[in-house]
């Protein structure tokens, strides 16, 4: 199980990048109609290869599409109202939480006392960053960003239970995919308003490159979920926060409290002890 949750770990350094390029276009309606787009090429191209996951992932799998296209029209909202290091960590704190929460008490997995204490040091990390600031405001940006985490919990674990019974997590990755990009763009052609096409053409590069990474990561996170305990991988997985706050004051011009300076340490020596007591 060690490579799966390197490979997860690897992914949380693409995912913090993909988000800063949606929030660098600064354009909802374009961020989300572009990752659309790669979302369906990467979807069919799977389909064409691997078929169909077995009959009982497909409520899982719709569920899971309808939510991450809901996902990533309020993640592309949320940027517009604040710094990506300020909301990112908000929306991916959110979700270990709750994960480990319905891993635990529902679907009876089973972590040893390392990984609890692992998991503990690394969420109160992630947590430290998202209050680094100050506790954030009911509205705006911050309310969007914890409705953001709740998504990202709910589709995190329809995934891990739909992608076990599929059988064939690729199957399972490429209807999720291909289903979830006609809803986003559909969505955006409807709202984006005059003069999409032209917004479309002039961050094409930015937006697909960020689509592009969204694929790989959440693909190879749906992938991990059948091979790992969920808390493990989303734990895991949100490390990419620390990646999120770096990129955001380096390329951005976002600054850097002292407060979330230590959150990162945190955050990195949970990292550190999951991997080792998962391994």
């Amino acid at each position: 199980m060690t490579y799966v949750l390197w490979l997860v770990l690897g992914t949380a350094v693409l995912h913090a990048g993909w988000n800063a390029l949606a929030k660098s276009v600064g354009d909802r309606w374009v961020a989300s109609t572009l990752i659309g787009v790669v979302n369906g090429i990467g979807g069919i191209a799977c389909i064409l290869v691997f078929g169909l996951p077995a009959p009982g992932a497909w409520p899982f799998l719709v569920v899971s599409a309808l939510l991450q296209a809901v996902y990533l029209l309020t993640l592309t909202s949320a940027y517009r109202h604040g710094d990506l290091s300020r909301l990112y960590p908000i929306m991916r704190g959110t979700a270990p939480v709750l994960v480990t929460a319905v891993s635990v008490l529902v679907l009876n997995e089973q972590l040893s006392p390392s990984s609890w204490l692992g998991l503990t040091v690394l969420v109160a990390g992630i947590g430290l960053l998202a209050v680094g600031r100050g506790l954030p405001r009911r509205g705006g940006g911050p309310g969007l960003g914890r409705l953001a985490g709740v998504i990202i919990a709910s589709y995190t674990v329809s995934d891990g239970i739909g992608v076990r019974i599929g059988d064939q997590p690729m199957a399972y990755i490429g209807w999720m995919f291909a289903l979830q990009a006609p809803v986003l763009i559909g969505v955006c052609w409807w709202q984006g308003g005059p003069g999409l096409l032209v917004r479309l053409r002039r961050h094409a590069v930015r937006g697909l490159t960020g689509g592009l990474l969204s694929v790989i990561t959440y693909g190879t996170v749906v992938w991990a979920q059948s091979r790992a305990p969920l808390a493990v991988v989303s734990g895991l997985r949100e490390t990419s926060v620390i990646w999120a706050v770096l990129i955001g004051r380096v390329f951005l011009g976002e600054r850097l409290v002292g407060r979330e300076a230590l959150a990162i340490v945190l955050a990195c020596c949970g990292a550190v002890v999951l991997q080792v007591s998962s391994g």
